[in-house]
């Protein structure tokens, strides 16, 4: 039997159909081309008509012939129906055979095209050279990062497509060093966000350590470029713009530990260490406004985004009374986690006295969080008024994070479980949901106010395996949403070929129906659920290798 060519093997990772918002970009897994930020071309593919959009530098449309039956696309090349070949040479350009029409090009890109070959670039690099180059050679080299990753070779039947989506939109949210980022870094989504996640960072580098340790420890490195003198580490960072004034959940020494883990290394440790215990430091000297000794997430007034500190920017959460002195049970809970994980830092380290001080700190937190945040009444975690003397009406998913730092009793961890096998909590059709079902008050399908986040039901399962020790139940319920995440991740891969930065908690609708922000409006980038979304790939990939 012959072998295949190079296009039909890659054609069998392919899936039925063209579909909407896959991102393609140059990525910085191509250590020998320099990264350019802000120069580079990104395109998305779209649907009516089909083809593919420059989003980035300018626009235009590259519009197919016929919508594909059958196609791959990766980060940096694609395929459709064996017949249409595009591929990025390099940051800059998108080099096409086969028939495609170009059209709205703006003034930042230029375009050249003969004999069946089409060139489009942005304006400031173009190359038109390129269009006579090796085509087929550049699909090779962009190719064979993916094609020898052992994940891909371990998967069988349909996921083996999925897995290949996922590691091409890994190795497209990596950008290479440049300017005030001197390390490898990553991004949520190559567009519209672009720019690099505190949190958003850690749960990259959780997925990226099974493939590629030591890029995976410089996706930490990078996040502590913006660190400043003071310890503050901004939310946002980009190499070249100015960072953000306000900072995100600190997980960061979680991160820490799981990528050591996965081969120790105490320096690596001790040369982070300082820079860790400064960030925590900053957290509890800064937002603890009110002097109780639990924690406040920095709100805002904007009404689409009243919190983006704490990651779950629109929750409803920060609608109760508009409050601005609200202990958190997330905050508190993540904080408390780092400083266990410090303590365990600093003892391996030779730091005795610092181990105490942060297992001291570990243990008074969690009798804070317990304290002022647990409800007898709901038999949950909510978030405190403090200004109003009383907790939050509003049942979050985030109320089940207090798990992760050991904070509840066995008994008070048994009744946060009841709560994931109760439709009318959190029990959902996919759980966990961001708002309990219950609260008909505040849920609706809009990012933190009801659908399902990949991230938080990662963090809760792990919360729940620390107690499966005491009793197998909370082993069973963290495998089970592990299952479900994985399903609901592979389902609508499957359907629509791409990793949503959210999905719906009762299965209603599938997530490019889902609101962001207010409303879903497919031609507004930040008013729709994000595709090819970073933390759901790279935890996708985390649960599939915990799986076996």
């Amino acid at each position: 039997m012959a072998e295949l060519s190079h296009v039909d093997r890659l054609m069998g990772y392919g899936q039925t159909g063209w579909h909407r918002g896959q991102l393609l970009g140059f990525s910085g897994v191509e250590r020998a081309v320099p990264a350019d930020h802000e120069g580079a071309i990104i395109l998305r593919t779209m649907t009516e008509p089909a083809g593919l959009a420059v989003v980035f530098p300018g626009e235009a449309r590259l519009i197919f012939a016929a919508k594909p039956a059958h196609a791959v696309v990766s980060n940096d090349f694609f395929i459709a129906d064996g017949n249409v070949i595009g591929v990025l040479p390099d940051p800059y350009h998108l080099l096409i055979e086969g028939a495609v029409h170009i059209d709205g090009v703006s003034a930042d890109l230029r375009v050249v095209a003969e004999d069946g070959r089409t060139l489009i670039g942005t304006a400031a690099h173009f190359d038109a050279s390129l269009l006579q180059s090796d085509l087929h050679g550049h699909l090779a080299k962009r190719a064979a990062w993916i094609e020898q990753q052992p994940l891909l070779a371990g998967a069988e039947g349909p996921r083996k497509e999925i897995v290949f989506r996922a590691l091409a939109v890994m190795k497209g949210q990596v950008s290479g060093p440049e300017a005030a980022l001197t390390q490898a870094w990553t991004t949520p989504d190559r567009f519209p966000h672009k720019d690099m996640w505190l949190w958003d960072s850690v749960f990259h580098a959780i997925g990226w350590r099974h493939l590629d340790l030591p890029l995976a420890r410089q996706m930490i490195e990078a996040v502590f470029d913006g660190q400043r003198p003071d310890g503050f580490v901004p939310h946002q960072m980009s190499p070249t713009r100015r960072p953000s004034s306000y900072t995100q959940p600190p997980i960061l020494a979680l991160g820490v530990k799981l990528v050591n883990d996965m081969a120790p290394d105490p320096d690596w440790v001790a040369g982070l260490y300082p820079k860790l215990a400064a960030a925590v430091e900053w957290d509890l000297n800064n937002r603890d406004h009110d002097g109780d000794g639990l924690l406040e997430w920095f709100i805002e007034g904007d009404p689409t985004s009243r919190s983006g500190e704490s990651g779950m920017d629109n929750s409803p959460r920060f609608d109760f009374n508009y409050p601005t002195a609200l202990a958190v049970t997330d905050f508190n809970a993540y904080i408390a986690h780092e400083c266990e994980i410090l303590a365990g830092f600093a003892q391996d380290i030779g730091r005795a006295a610092d181990a105490m001080l942060w297992g001291g700190r570990h243990s008074s937190l969690c009798h804070r969080i317990n304290n002022s945040l647990w409800s007898d009444a709901y038999a949950f975690y909510c978030d405190y008024d403090s200004n109003a003397g009383e907790r939050s009406p509003v049942l979050a998913s985030a109320g089940f994070l207090p798990l992760l730092c050991g904070a509840p009793s066995l008994d008070q961890a048994k009744r946060l479980l009841q709560h994931l096998h109760n439709p009318e909590t959190f029990g959902t059709a996919f759980p966990v949901p961001s708002v309990a079902a219950s609260d008909l008050g505040h849920y609706s399908k809009d990012m933190w106010r009801g659908p399902t986040w990949v991230n938080i039901n990662w963090l809760i399962a792990r919360g729940l395996e620390r107690y499966a020790p005491y009793d197998r139940a909370f082993g069973d319920a963290a495998a089970a949403i592990d299952r479900a995440t994985i399903a609901e991740i592979e389902r609508c891969a499957a359907r629509y070929g791409t990793f949503f930065e959210y999905y719906d908690d009762r299965r209603e609708v599938d997530p490019p129906q889902l609101m962001r922000k207010g409303e879903c409006n497919p031609d507004n980038p930040f008013r729709q659920v994000i595709h090819d979304y970073g933390w759901t790939t790279t935890l996708y990939l985390d649960l599939i290798a915990r799986s076996g």
